[in-house]
């Protein structure tokens, strides 16, 4: 049975603090967690003071994102009722979703596209004018 989604703070047994939604689910006498989109969160300080916060994905190698984590890996778990943490992660994953679609190839339209030789001419022509 799967419970409801939370948004929550997971310390794994690991170190690592992850932000998450977050539902649990009991299977064969164990809690076993379905973690989406997890992500670490760090702080961007400036002499001393906080002035942002830098947002990037748990596992940075690969493209899922649902997880599985047995809930015995699990060193404290808090549900967070945060709204700015969570407008973060929410805008966080609307940013990361429209690069990952709209990846922009280059053409000719954007631009001159030349080789390095073409290139290497252009421009010692525009060098040698001046």
């Amino acid at each position: 049975m799967i419970e409801d989604d939370f948004y929550a703070t997971l310390k794994l047994k690991t170190g690592e603090e992850v932000f998450a939604k977050v539902a649990a689910s009991e299977e064969d006498d164990r809690t076993m967690l379905i973690v989406s989109n997890p992500v670490i969160v760090s702080e961007i300080r400036m002499k001393a003071t906080v002035v942002g916060y830098k947002v990037e994905p748990w596992l940075k190698t690969t493209t899922e994102d649902m997880f599985i984590i047995n809930l015995e890996d699990v060193l404290t778990l808090s549900e967070s009722s945060d709204i700015e943490m969570i407008l973060l992660y929410q805008d966080y994953l609307r940013k990361s979703s429209k690069t990952e679609k709209n990846e922009t190839k280059i053409d000719r339209k954007m631009g001159y596209v030349a080789n390095v030789n073409e290139a290497k001419e252009v421009l010692e022509k525009i060098f040698n004018k001046s």
